[in-house]
């Protein structure tokens, strides 16, 4: 299979604005401050030695960071590789839940606080590490004596509470595979994932709460079970007082089975290779893939990631406010941070409820330390305009995380001087539900910082940008040259799809991201996005990305989407969807200035057709812009389910805009 190249460069490195050239300067040299003065002697990795390490003999490297998890029995050998299918530490036992609490009970952390849950409408729950590993013990037991065994599948649909968590852990202790299924997904969603894993129990809720409103999760699981022939139990949480409808021998209440639920549940020793959990992430054909992952490579990457990218110290206070139905949440809300004896902040709410300075008050109340977010939601503050920041103490963040897609330069400056204050590293992530950990990050203190720029790999990870036919290129497809521990280790139920989505595009072990990505002079990736998203205007190819990032270098652009239309001249054209920020206003000459804009950061080829001025970006509750469902739009296609949106009515109204303005 052939991609298309992407051989325009960003447009923040060719033209870069006189603002962006003097942060970056700044950057560069104040990351020898970070060094020194912000993180010092406590540092969790010191030098470069580990990336030596690693180049020298990557297995060595890996096997000295499996021996910071705790093993039943230590590994036979530690990988065999045979492309496409991989086996790390082969021989090894170990238990996830073991790593993430039975650890810590024999030291300080045991009274340490694991979590801190706020709800949406202000209630405060915490737990700390000794007493989440008994709700684990006990929820294990609830499990066993619904005769959940080691490898059945348990689909856990359940908003950001502290039993997701504890689901999760509970599963992992016993063996059992979990698939989280985000509490956003319509009834058919859930249905598919349910009827694919072949699952035995479905834990929920009644229901859960979204901008003051209650979506009802227990009427949707009865609609979802009605064909699931795997089925046999549901496990259902009080959490908002909705009435909800109970069938007899087939749904209890999560109370209840807890009530009399035994303290006390050994962790099943797992092969290194056991299923740790399968998670659905969306794929071309339509139909959700079901990436597995195993349990010892996985909990290695993830501990050994979450520990030196975020520069992991005993006072931390961490907030990821990813959705424990995404990848982001499995990886850096449980098993990451938990593994490393972190305390981290949870919240089931919205950032705009019931006022846009949630997030702030939030920082503040909790001394959050470490914050973790997603470039569109940074783009979403930088809308709302910066008097929400203002009046609250941000002063103990030290370091800030984005995830999720590349972030603009422009938003990468506003996180740092807003939100950091110019005191915080911005720690650029890069990372899929397939690679299971990050694999593209700064080293706090160590790597010189690029706004925009997710720096270099890790140490122990190889990666290489190449062309179409597989050679080594300053700007292309984004590849994986060697075997990682935390790698999925298929599709499934769907072994074929595995190897050609991910293996077949060229020869000797290469594994396709299926992004675009470019390095510069000094060896920094530049991530320009899905290559699927690239659009051919006459012959010439642009990266969505590097249009959207022109677009919001323009002083009154909060957020932009960009896709291609069909058109009879050029192929295709472009048509820009924009929100402005809060304080800026359309005008007549808007729109043409900011076509002026891209062609003066990219290039005449990179004009839009058309720009659309909306309220809202279509975005997921993980914060991912839907450009498929403004493709439909712009294309006058039927516009599938939408209830993975934040807002669904966004739809309905850009499809009224787009129709009155484009008729």
């Amino acid at each position: 299979m052939i991609f298309p190249m992407i051989t325009t460069p960003l447009a923040s490195q060719r033209v870069p604005s006189e603002e962006a050239v003097c942060v970056e300067k700044l950057l560069l040299t104040e990351s020898l401050c970070f060094s020194a003065d912000r993180f010092g002697h406590n540092m969790q990795l010191q030098s470069s030695n580990a990336f030596e390490e690693a180049a020298q003999d990557r297995e060595a490297f890996w096997a000295k960071q499996a021996k910071n998890l705790d093993w039943f029995r230590l590994w036979d050998k530690v990988l065999e590789w045979e492309p496409p299918y991989a086996k790390w530490f082969v021989g090894g036992k170990l238990n996830a839940c073991y790593n993430c609490l039975d650890r810590h009970m024999t030291t300080s952390v045991r009274q340490k606080t694991a979590l801190i849950w706020e709800g949406e409408r202000g209630e405060e729950r915490t737990f700390t590490y000794e007493e989440l590993y008994r709700e684990v013990n006990r929820f294990s037991n609830v499990l066993k004596g619904l005769n959940i065994q080691k490898g059945d599948k348990v689909a856990i649909y359940l908003p950001m509470v502290p039993e997701a968590v504890v689901a999760m852990l509970s599963c992992a202790r016993i063996g059992a595979v979990h698939t989280v299924v985000f509490a956003g997904f319509s009834a058919d969603s859930l249905k598919d994932r349910l009827i694919d894993s072949e699952a035995k129990l479905l834990i929920t809720a009644d229901g859960g709460y979204r901008k003051g409103n209650i979506i009802p999760l227990k009427e949707t699981a009865d609609v979802s079970v009605e064909e699931v022939s795997s089925l046999q139990n549901i496990i259902v949480l009080k959490h908002t007082g909705l009435p909800v409808n109970m069938h007899l021998h087939r749904d209890y209440w999560y109370d209840q089975l807890m009530k009399d639920a035994s303290l006390e549940c050994p962790p099943e020793e797992m092969e290194a290779e056991d299923v740790l959990y399968i998670l659905y992430t969306s794929g071309t054909t339509g139909k959700p893939k079901g990436i597995i992952h195993t349990t010892g490579g996985y909990m290695v990457g993830v501990t050994m990631t979450t520990r030196w990218v975020f520069d992991v110290q005993p006072q931390d206070v961490y907030w990821c406010t990813a959705d424990i139905g995404w990848v982001t949440g499995h990886s850096y809300v449980v098993y990451g941070p938990l593994s490393n004896g972190m305390t981290q902040l949870i919240y089931e709410g919205a950032p705009d409820w019931p006022e846009r300075n949630r997030f702030w008050k939030l920082i503040e109340k909790y001394g959050v330390t470490i914050l973790y977010t997603a470039p569109t939601a940074i783009r979403t503050f930088m809308k709302w305009g910066e008097e929400w920041i203002k009046g609250y103490d941000l002063s103990s963040l030290r370091l800030l995380g984005s995830v999720g897609e590349p972030i603009n330069p422009e938003a990468w400056m506003w996180y740092y001087t807003h939100i950091g204050q110019e005191k915080c590293p911005v720690i650029d992530t890069w990372w899929q539900t397939e690679t299971g950990s990050i694999m593209i990050a700064p080293i706090p203190g160590l790597t010189p910082l690029k706004p925009g720029s997710a720096t270099m790999p890790l140490p122990g990870v190889d990666m290489r940008i190449v062309n179409d036919t597989g050679e080594t290129s300053s700007s292309g497809y984004l590849t994986i040259t060697a075997p990682w521990p935390s790698m999925l280790r298929g599709i499934h139920k769907d072994p074929t799809r595995y190897e050609e989505t991910y293996w077949k595009q060229w020869a000797g072990g290469h594994y396709f991201t299926g992004d675009g990505a470019k390095v510069d002079e000094d060896g920094y990736f530049w991530l320009m996005g899905r290559v699927d998203d690239v659009i051919n205007v006459s012959g010439h190819r642009l990266g969505t990305m590097e249009i959207e990032s022109a677009l919001v270098d323009h002083l009154s652009v909060a957020e932009a989407a960009v896709i291609a239309t069909s058109h009879a001249v050029k192929g295709q054209a472009i048509v820009a969807f924009v929100t402005l920020k809060e304080k800026s206003t359309i005008h007549d000459h808007l729109e043409n200035a900011l076509k002026q804009h891209v062609v003066k950061k990219i290039g005449a080829i990179a004009r839009p057709e058309r720009i659309l001025f909306i309220c809202d970006l279509p975005k997921t509750r993980s914060g991912k812009i839907m450009r498929r469902l403004l493709r439909d739009i712009a294309e006058g296609r039927v516009i599938g389910d939408v209830t993975t949106l934040s807002d669904p009515s966004t739809i309905s109204e850009i499809k009224g805009k787009y129709q009155e303005d484009f008729p």
